[in-house]
């Protein structure tokens, strides 16, 4: 059988529509206007022009009008500096969730590329921190955010939210206990500097990407800087090892509630358990009730139903 031809979703080329033209599914309030993330998309438009494009689709009972799908605050931004056009993709689906679903907001560690290449190209830290409304400081800890940081943590994170100042405390310690971290902070979805500073602190002398210098964490003694060590290396071990056998355990757990979903669906069943064994059926009835809807337990329960 033939694939089906593959459509694509937006325009190839820019246009140039009037802001006139372009209705807004919201207004950017004066508040919203006040925030921090705002006003470095104004400034950054006022420095550099409109980088990123407006995501607009046609309106098919208007002549002339187009829908803004994606773009509110840089449409804002544009009107407030007295801007008379934009230049826009045209999106062949009019549903704002079909294409926001698909925005990915740019991760910590790909912004640091984007600053070092705009760098790199010879754009100078004063015009950066204009057009993105930050200090130069910030574009010099940004610049300097992944020195001493292991390649393959880099490649662990790259697509994360995570906060610069967790570099930071990855940076104290060796490459090796750097992908250990990581590789906690991506089970356990957080990347937090309060879990990185927790992880450093439970983090062998041996470790440490200076070794020679006794570790010191705030309000902590050295006794029970040692104690969560211990503990640490423990649950790591404990970790792994569920880590190991968790697929496996889910498999065999899935295919146990199948099982018994088919099993109380029989009649003749349920009838011989709740006439002999009542409390072994109660407890086959409450897996069944826990069973998740998205699992195949769940879908093999309505079906004897049925």
């Amino acid at each position: 059988m033939d694939n089906p031809e593959v459509k694509i979703a937006f325009q190839e080329d820019i246009l140039v529509i009037p802001i006139g033209s372009i209705l807004p599914l919201k207004q950017v309030s004066d508040e919203t206007k006040k925030l921090v993330r705002y006003k470095r998309v104004a400034q950054s438009i006022a420095e550099v022009g409109l980088i990123e494009p407006l995501v607009v689709s046609r309106q098919p009972d208007e002549n002339g009008k187009y829908l803004l799908l994606d773009g509110h605050w840089r449409r804002a931004a544009l009107l407030d500096r007295g801007e008379m056009s934009a230049r826009c993709i045209l999106a062949h689906d009019d549903e704002t969730f079909t294409y926001n679903k698909r925005v990915n907001h740019l991760a910590t560690i790909q912004e640091y590329f984007m600053i070092v290449r705009a760098l790199a190209r010879g754009v100078s830290e004063e015009k950066l921190a204009k057009a993105l409304d930050v200090n130069i400081g910030h574009i010099k800890r940004r610049r300097a955010m992944l020195d001493g940081i292991s390649s393959e943590v880099i490649e662990m994170l790259k697509d994360k939210m995570v906060s610069p100042v967790t570099f930071d405390v990855l940076r104290r310690m060796g490459p090796m206990r750097q992908v250990e971290v990581a590789e906690l902070m991506l089970s356990a979805s957080n990347f937090t500097v309060g879990y990185a500073r927790a992880l450093l602190a439970a983090t062998k002398q041996i470790d440490l990407a200076k070794p020679e210098r006794m570790k010191k964490i705030d309000g902590m003694t050295p006794e029970q800087i040692a104690r969560m060590e211990r503990e640490m290396s423990v649950l790591q071990q404990d970790f792994k090892a569920v880590g190991s056998s968790y697929g496996e355990d889910v498999l065999h757990l899935v295919i146990a509630c199948g099982y018994i979903v088919k099993l109380v669906g029989n009649k003749k069943v349920e009838r011989y358990l709740d006439q002999n064994h009542p409390e072994i059926l109660e407890e086959f009835r409450s897996i069944v009730s826990v069973t998740s809807l998205d699992s195949p337990g769940h879908t093999d329960a309505t079906a004897a139903k049925r």
